[in-house]
C-alpha cells in the first residue's frame, strides 16, 4: 500500500505583512480604542464593567469566603478549643496554634483547652474554607464579607488571635450563628461535675 504525500504550499505574504509594522499598528489601534472606550465612554457604550475601586465597591455574594475571624462566646472569650482540626485540615499549612489549659478554678478546666497562640498567615492561605468545615465548634468563620486589605508589609498579613477576635461577621456581631451549649451552662446536656452524667 503506497502512502500519498500531500504537499501544502506555504501561503505567500506581502512585503507589508513581512515587515509586521502595519499589523502592530492595527493591534495598538484596537487596544487603544478599547481602552478609551471603556475608560471615558458613557456606561451604555462600555464593553466591560470597570469598577473604580476603592471609590466604587461591588457587593460580594453571601457565600463569599472573606478573611477569617474567630467567633466569641458571650463573655468575649474565643470559642476555639485548640483541637487543631483546622490546622490539620489546612492544605496550605497556614494556621499555627499553641493550645493551653484553663486554670483549675475555671468551669471549663478539664473539659477543654484554649489557644494561647492562634496565627493565620493570610498570604499562604488559599481560601478553600477547609478550616471552617473542620471546626467542630464553629470557632473559625470566613463570613466577614471583606477581602484582604492591601499592604506592602508581610507582617500585616499575619493575623494573630487578638486580630481575628476583633473582626466582626457580615452581620456586625462577633458571635456565631450556631449557638452551642457549653459545659457549665444549665442547658448543657452532657456530663457535668455535680451529676457525673
Amino acid at each position: 500500500m503506497a502512502v500519498e504525500v500531500k504537499v501544502i504550499k506555504k501561503p505567500g505574504r506581502t512585503v507589508a505583512e513581512q515587515v509586521y509594522l502595519p499589523e502592530i499598528a492595527k493591534g495598538i489601534t484596537f487596544a487603544a480604542g478599547r481602552f478609551f472606550r471603556n475608560t471615558f465612554a458613557p456606561k451604555a457604550k462600555k464593553e466591560i464593567a470597570t469598577v473604580r475601586y476603592p471609590e466604587e465597591k461591588i457587593e460580594y455574594p453571601e457565600r463569599f469566603r472573606g478573611i477569617h475571624r474567630l467567633t466569641q462566646r458571650t463573655d468575649g472569650s474565643p470559642r476555639c478549643v485548640a483541637c487543631l482540626c483546622c490546622s490539620t485540615a489546612c492544605p496550605a499549612q497556614c494556621i499555627y496554634i499553641e493550645p493551653a489549659e484553663y486554670e483549675p478554678d475555671d468551669p471549663r478546666y478539664g473539659y477543654e483547652r484554649y489557644p494561647s497562640v492562634f496565627v493565620i498567615d493570610e498570604l499562604r492561605c488559599i481560601f478553600c474554607g477547609y478550616c471552617v468545615e473542620a471546626c467542630p465548634c464553629d470557632a473559625i468563620r470566613m463570613d466577614t464579607g471583606m477581602h484582604m486589605p492591601p499592604s506592602t508589609h508581610r507582617e500585616h498579613f499575619l493575623y494573630d488571635k487578638e486580630m481575628l477576635l476583633s473582626i466582626p461577621g457580615r452581620d456586625g456581631t462577633y458571635l456565631t450563628a450556631n449557638p452551642r451549649h457549653e459545659p457549665g451552662d444549665p442547658t448543657h446536656p452532657g456530663v457535668d461535675r455535680e451529676h457525673g452524667h
